[in-house]
Order: C-alpha cells, then sequence, then structure tokens
C-alpha cells in the first residue's frame, strides 16, 4: 500500500467536516465515552458509499439527477435540523449535557451525518480507483484500501474527541464559552448544508 494513499486519506479524514463536528459537539458535551461513540457512528456512515463504491453503485447515483438530488437534500435537511436544534437548545445535539441519550441514538446520528451526503460515494468513486494497481483483482485491492481509510477515520475522529473531552469541563464551567461553541457548531453545520446543497454531480 502507497505511502501516497496514506498521506491523502489522513488529510482527508483529518479536514473537518460533519463528522468531525458532530464528534467534536459529542465530546464536548458527554466526555470520552461519547466521543468514541460518536467516532464509531460517523464512521460507520462511511461503509455505506464505500460499498456503494466498490459495487458500482456511484456511477448509477452519477447518472441519476433525480436519485442524487434526492439523497443530497435530505441530507441538506439533515444538516439543517441538527444546526437549528443547537442554536435552539444553546447546545442541542450535544452539547446539553443535561439529557441522557443512549450510545445507540449516538450511533444512529453519526451514522445519518455521513450516510446523507451523496458526494462521499461520488468522491469515493473518484478516489480509491486511483490507487488500485493494474495487475490482481480490483476488487480485492478497493476492499483493502477501504478497510484502511475506515481505520484511519476511526482512529482521526477518536483523537478529535478525546482532545475535545479532556478541555469538556472547561468549557462547560464557563457559560458563555459553551453558548459560543454551539453558535459556531451550529453556524458550521449550516455552512456544510448550504454546500452540500449547492453541490454537482460532477
Amino acid at each position: 500500500m502507497s505511502s501516497a494513499f496514506l498521506i491523502t486519506t489522513f488529510v482527508i479524514v483529518a479536514t473537518p467536516g460533519t463528522g468531525v463536528i458532530y464528534t467534536l459537539g459529542a465530546a464536548l458535551g458527554r466526555g470520552h465515552r461519547a466521543a468514541v461513540v460518536a467516532a464509531l457512528g460517523c464512521t460507520l456512515g462511511t461503509l455505506p458509499h464505500l460499498v456503494a463504491a466498490i459495487t458500482g453503485l456511484a456511477a448509477v447515483l452519477h447518472a441519476s439527477g433525480v436519485a442524487f438530488a434526492v439523497l443530497k437534500y435530505v441530507g441538506v435537511a439533515y444538516l439543517l435540523y441538527m444546526a437549528f436544534t443547537m442554536f435552539r437548545s444553546g447546545g442541542g445535539i450535544a452539547l446539553d449535557a443535561s439529557r441522557p441519550r443512549s450510545d445507540l441514538r449516538v450511533i444512529g446520528d453519526g451514522v445519518l451525518v455521513n450516510l446523507l451526503n451523496p458526494k462521499l460515494t461520488l468522491f469515493f468513486f473518484a478516489f480509491l480507483p486511483q490507487f488500485v494497481a493494474a495487475d490482481g483483482s480490483a476488487t480485492l485491492q478497493m476492499l483493502r484500501l477501504s478497510a484502511v481509510f475506515v481505520a484511519v477515520t476511526f482512529v482521526v475522529f477518536v483523537a478529535y474527541g478525546l482532545l475535545a473531552a479532556t478541555v469538556r469541563e472547561h468549557v462547560l464551567r464557563r457559560e458563555r464559552v459553551m453558548t459560543w461553541v454551539s453558535r459556531v457548531f451550529g453556524a458550521t453545520l449550516a455552512a456544510l448544508a448550504g454546500k452540500l446543497a449547492f453541490a454537482s454531480r460532477s
């Protein structure tokens, strides 16, 4: 496996997106355990996109404007819902630690964060084949590359989450800081929703 793939994967995963924002919010709201659980959920949310890319379903999604648009706008609506919840409750989905949420609920939301983004499928469809060698089974190579990508995603997200959980007490003791963190997260999710809304299949 080439170092170029590992470096590119790390850069892609480490670049903050919806999954990172969700994991950070869970960590700040509920600590280290929630950080790991949220990271797991977001990582699981990438699996359907990887499967779609490997099996060629991404080509269908790319060709069908209706399918792409439906999935895209469902994703936009969900991200806006998350942003609205954060703004409304001053902590929303993750930063409000007063209301307990089960691990399954945290994982479920994490899965949806990445699942409802059709650009991920198209990204993997374009990204993975670049690192498939001409010799050998393309499917097996893509499975190995996918496994590495998933592992890196989980490790990086957990690292983000644990770092945020470490400073959690300092944030929660400062109401103004927590309010601004909530607003920043909400605004970021809204911005990501806007970016997704104007995304094209190309």
